[in-house]
């Protein structure tokens, strides 16, 4: 059909024919087959037309009635949107009453203005007649993505200067009339592809699901391809496409003419593995070979070994070091063992202290318990005993490693082989890393792009960014549209979180209260069981249910807080006739048959139609021994904290729906 529509748009066998009833003049329906019909967009001038919507005849039909497809004058920018959505939302002037005029937030805005933010010229009365954000909510699903993030940001606080700065709006006069040009604006590219011949449309149609995944939307694209004068840190919460942005920008940076190594890094092995696999859908061969995509133990690893470091890395701590240096614990200070691991880990090494007088200085805010000076003079004793212990059997652990891998670099004096870092899933990373991460490249154009989102935090590790080297005044930035989950999802995650201090990774607080989703769906569903065989048995019959409406399995992953309970599950499942597969360090390859079994970590950086939070349950969630060992009010705090951020970042893995199962007792943190 495509070669025929070439060669002739208008040959009588393929019928572009006006449709009676559209408002739109410049909308053609086209013939298919006998049954189906395409709606195409034709151009005031040149042959680059617009294919819109394939149906059966009558929906067809029915769908270009209701639709019309214009070029905004001011964005340069196709868009499509609803009349009826236009009509609905107009007030109707009943006779012998007046119609009073707009009060909502938007109806002081002169019509141009409004247009200029992207929305549509026919549906301004419709935006200056929206009384406020609940309002705009429903009527979020008629706007163009556009206009509706710029008509968010204006209620959510942002100056209409700001809000126009950030569209980065065309410079010369829009000429509405050619398409061609119009549909290489970024908000057009995010809705169409320009195809030029059947080969291209057979390649577009073709595309793994891998490579829409990491499709890149306007707002992104905008901080992708430029170049920055330093550092970057890119803030934004699950599903808004932050790994998608530095997937991209690695890409981009490969792509350059001269361009050297890229390297790219990530907290975990697993995530590592993922972004790779991800990376070769969008990339070259060529741009593939100049991106190396690690996790940082790895990387520092392999560089302490090539540099002749013959140190064994122990990840974890030596527990029969430690249990010989607890033994000369002051019996003045009444302090338990888990508090020194704690004050160990997250201020002796967090922070790089290496001798008594640097720990009487050191800030300990946070922690709970009070320390003066000569108490820590006295703590001390435990801390260095440990270290002894450690270096008279040659044993590092990772923060110590960084900082001899730094040592290693700045005593080199010659430059490695990257000229540009991506950091991923940031907030896992410690002040160590970021320390390390600023050594291995020059400070300089496109040094250091950093994204993260804090609300996932759940290793614990804490840095900021201004104290290790890395200056980001200038150019921090963060998206708000969730691209992955329904408003619905993501509303329930983020009540985990509400309320919870949580850091931008420089010293300052995060808020996730401005994100919105662009999708909707159903509420998540909440249910606790009586038993484990309960939970089982319903799960079972809902996944059966599932796979026989035509859901593949492979799309559904059950998540749990342990191992053991996974397994636990999946056992229940199988025996119960389900097909099931483990991911634990393996990628996932959605080919496999059988519904996913994952621990809230390893979902991290994944994502599904459907995930089931499973056995969510008092005692497990958070693990009982977890929060007994906790001593202090601040322990248990973040100890909250971290397990809320993981059932934030295993439930915002859902694109379309998530369940929350439980039995016996359901877990506190589903109460508030």
């Amino acid at each position: 059909m495509m070669s025929k529509f070439r060669a002739d748009s208008r040959g009588l066998g393929l019928h572009l024919e006006p449709v009676r009833g559209s408002r739109d003049p410049k909308i053609r329906s086209l013939r298919v087959d006998r049954d189906y019909r395409a709606i195409v967009r034709t151009p005031n001038e040149g042959t680059t037309h617009l294919l819109l919507w394939v149906d059966k005849h009558d929906d067809a039909y029915k769908w270009a009635e209701r639709h019309e497809c214009k070029i905004n004058p001011e964005t340069g920018a196709v868009q499509i949107y609803e009349s009826a959505e236009i009509d609905q939302a107009l007030p109707v002037k009943v006779e012998g009453t007046s119609t009073a005029q707009p009060v909502g937030p938007f109806a002081s805005y002169q019509a141009r203005k409004l247009v200029r933010i992207g929305v549509p010229e026919a549906m301004v009365p419709m935006v200056k007649a929206i009384r406020d954000e609940n309002d705009l909510e429903e009527k979020k699903e008629g706007l163009p993505v556009e206009a509706y993030q710029s008509l968010f940001y204006l209620l959510a606080g942002d100056s209409y200067e700001k809000v126009v700065g950030d569209l980065e709006l065309p410079d010369e006069p829009v000429d509405t009339g050619d398409l061609t040009k119009a549909l290489v604006r970024d908000e057009s590219r995010s809705r169409f592809v320009l195809v030029h011949d059947e080969m291209e449309l057979e390649a577009v149609l073709n595309a793994p699901l891998a490579k829409w995944r990491v499709f890149l939307h306007p707002t992104q694209r905008r901080l992708v391809e430029r170049d920055w004068n330093g550092p970057v840190r890119l803030l934004g919460a699950a599903g808004t496409g932050k790994t998608v942005v530095a997937m991209h920008r690695a890409r981009w940076l490969a792509a350059r003419e001269g361009s050297t190594k890229i390297l790219f890094v990530t907290f975990t092995k697993n995530l590592a593995t993922d972004i790779r696999n991800n990376l070769s859908t969008i990339c070259t061969t060529q741009e593939l070979d100049r991106i190396e995509v690690t996790n940082l133990d790895a990387w520092v690893v392999r560089f302490l070994k090539s540099s002749g470091y013959d140190h064994e890395i122990r990840y974890g701590r030596d527990r029969n070091g430690w249990r010989h240096a607890l033994e000369f614990r002051p019996a003045d200070l009444n302090l338990t063992s888990s508090f020194y691991e704690a004050e160990w880990e997250q201020v002796v090494q967090a922070k790089g202290v290496s001798t008594v007088d640097e720990y009487k200085r050191v800030s300990r805010l946070g922690r709970g318990v009070r320390l003066n000076r000569g108490d820590r003079v006295k703590a001390w004793k435990v801390f260095e005993e440990y270290k002894l212990y450690l270096a008279s059997r040659g044993i590092k652990e990772p923060e110590d490693a960084y900082r001899d891998a730094i040592s290693l670099i700045q005593a080199a004096k010659t430059d490695l082989p990257y000229s540009s870092i991506i950091v991923d899933e940031a907030q896992d990373l410690g002040a160590a890393s970021f320390e390390l991460i600023r050594n291995i490249v020059p400070p300089g154009k496109n040094d250091i792009f950093i994204t993260g989102d804090c609300h996932q935090r759940i290793y614990g590790r804490r840095a900021v960014l201004g104290r290790c080297g890395i200056d980001i005044r200038g150019r921090a930035r963060k998206l708000y549209l969730n691209y992955r989950t329904t408003e619905q999802t993501r509303a329930w995650s983020a009540r985990l979180l509400e309320g919870r201090k949580i850091d931008d990774l420089d010293g300052g607080r995060d808020d996730n209260s401005r994100i919105r989703s662009l999708t909707k769906g159903p509420d998540p569903l909440v249910r606790c069981f009586a038993t484990a065989d309960d939970q089982a048995a319903f799960l079972a019959a809902d996944l059966k249910r599932l796979e026989a409406t035509g859901e593949k399995l492979s799309d559904i992953c059950i998540v749990a807080r342990s191992n053991a309970e996974r397994d636990t599950v999946r056992q229940a499942i199988e025996s119960l006739g389900v097909a099931t597969d483990l991911l634990d360090r393996k990628s996932d390859d959605r080919a496999r048959d059988g519904v996913r079994l994952a621990t809230m970590h390893r979902v991290k950086g994944l994502e599904f139609e459907r995930i089931v939070l499973a056995s969510i349950n008092a005692n497990l969630v958070p693990p009982k021994y977890h929060w007994d060992s906790a001593e202090t009010n601040s322990e248990r705090e973040q100890l909250e904290t971290t397990e809320r951020a993981l059932l934030y970042v295993a439930a915002s893995r859902a694109k379309k729906a998530v369940q929350v199962l439980s039995y016996g007792k359901q877990s506190r943190l589903l109460s508030n």
